[in-house]
């Protein structure tokens, strides 16, 4: 239960980044949480919404692992997509701002944990 309900954070938290990404990447709140000036915002926002897509892959395949009917596939699936998501919090976490290595890694892992632990 605890599992389900921290791989379901991690979700929501990517669908959550799927929506500042593709929708709101120009709003002044999502330009000063990235630190964009306006011209840069609107010039990457074709790059963002393509980065906001992939945030939704992640989203998706982890509710897919949730819902899976085959405990066991469920399992390998979330695994996958946490594994996916913490990989890409450290390269986040590297090449562009410290924090994101927190905010998306931390729950990433614990949630694996969490699944692991569970299985």
């Amino acid at each position: 239960m605890i599992a389900a309900i921290l791989v379901g954070l991690v979700a929501l938290e990517h669908v959550y980044i799927l929506l500042m990404e593709m929708f709101l990447w120009t709003s002044p709140g999502i330009r000063k949480r990235f630190g964009t000036s306006t011209s840069f915002a609107r010039e990457s926002k074709t790059l963002a919404a393509n980065q906001g897509l992939y945030n939704g892959f992640l989203a998706a395949g982890l509710v897919w692992g949730l819902l899976h009917p085959n405990a066991s596939t469920g399992y390998q699936i979330q695994t996958f997509f946490l594994v996916c998501v913490l990989i890409a919090a450290l390269y986040g976490g590297w090449t562009v701002k410290r924090s994101i290595l927190f905010a998306q890694g931390i729950p990433a892992v614990a949630a694996w944990i969490a699944v692991m632990l569970a299985w």
